[in-house]
């Protein structure tokens, strides 16, 4: 007897599907909104409005002796904050920087005032701004020692170094020929001819950054490196060069003050370290790492030099000046983590008001 089983197949109940993406889930900023809303992008924002709030507001602003002297006041710190940014994205730092200048600017003027021929001078002060940074480099890539203690030390020992090296002394007498072409102005723009230069300095930071698998390995680091060397990024010999490549510049740096001043002593360019991480941070340079870019770098440079120099015009002391320049290294360290913190406040409250929608 053969008996007929009949299956039926039950498919399930439809679930009704309240989820709204597109109505309810809070939405961050993307594509081209970021970026012209970025911390970089402010930055350019804020120079482009005091440009030209300075040169309505301030007699003898807007002229090309403005620009040229302007110019050759930032060119140092514009320099400097080349590899400076490169470093800071990584998680790291370098206070070395000026103390670097200083030392190039004492042994060029050592050797030139013993008889050294001006080129090779240059070439041996280049050399030692090299072997400083390789130095640092060593210290905090090869040994692993933190970047701030080793660079608070060499900040001390490199300058200590240009003491013992032209002492109280000061060396004037370099080449005119030189010294006219690092004040020297293209036509009648009012821009140095220095600036050339200084250009493609910039533009080589800026490739290597935003358009190599270098630059964006620095990112990772910043972020994590351990991840980043999980991925395969080697941490310690890219940390390695950036410093190597900080002495190089730093080296630069002192050697464009001595021949722009026409004198070299062991106390050029003190106190340079502060206006270019100032510079760096409020350039939109996150000190914790892993974000930044070059260009909000230059614009920071360029505010900086630029109030400074007009508040140079408006005759008001240099303590103001230092001052000033220490208010904006803290708003830039600060302005981010109350950013921050308000975003992150206004995303919870989007997303608690999105389940709340939703439970309803």
């Amino acid at each position: 007897m053969s008996e007929t089983t009949s299956t039926t197949s039950t498919a399930p109940a439809p679930v009704a599907d309240n989820t709204k993406p597109l109505a309810s889930e809070p939405k961050g900023r993307t594509g081209a909104a970021r970026i012209l809303m970025g911390r970089d992008a402010v930055t350019i924002y804020a120079l482009v409005a005091f440009l030209i709030y300075a040169a309505i507001a301030i007699p003898r602003f807007a002229s090309p002796v403005t620009t040229g002297f302007l110019l050759l006041d930032v060119i140092p710190v514009l320099l400097i904050a080349m590899p400076m940014t490169l470093i800071i994205i990584t998680g790291e730092i370098d206070l070395s920087v000026a103390s670097t200048a200083g030392l190039t600017s004492a042994l060029m003027g050592v050797l030139w005032a013993g008889g050294t021929d001006i080129w090779l001078a240059l070439a041996i002060s280049l050399l030692a701004g090299i072997a400083a940074g390789m130095f640092n480099g060593f210290l905090i890539a090869v040994l692993g020692l933190p970047s701030l203690a080793v660079t608070i030390g060499t900040l001390a020992l490199f300058r200590g170094l240009a003491l013992v090296i032209i002492g109280d002394n000061a060396v004037a007498n370099f080449p005119k020929a030189l010294t006219a072409f690092f004040t020297s102005k293209i036509g009648g723009t009012g821009i140095p001819t220095v600036m050339i230069g200084v250009v493609v300095v910039m533009v080589f930071f800026g490739v290597l950054l935003h358009f190599t698998p270098f630059g964006r390995g620095l990112y990772a680091m910043g972020y994590s490196k351990e991840a980043a060397s999980f991925v395969g990024i080697n941490v310690a010999r890219s940390k390695f060069w950036l410093y190597v490549g900080s002495g190089a510049v730093s080296a630069l740096a002192g050697i464009y003050w001595t021949l722009r001043y026409t004198s070299a002593r062991s106390d050029n360019a003190s106190g340079l370290e502060l206006a270019v991480i100032a510079a760096v941070l409020l350039g939109g340079v996150s000190i914790f790492g892993g974000k930044g870019s070059i260009p909000g770098v230059i614009a920071g440079v360029l505010l900086i030099g630029t109030l400074n120099y007009a508040l140079r015009l408006a005759r008001v002391s240099d303590v103001v000046l230092i001052t000033v320049t220490g208010l904006l290294l803290i708003l830039s360290v600060v302005a981010p983590s109350i950013g921050s913190a308000i975003r992150q406040w206004r995303h919870t409250r989007r997303v608690r008001r999105s389940f709340t929608r939703k439970a309803t």
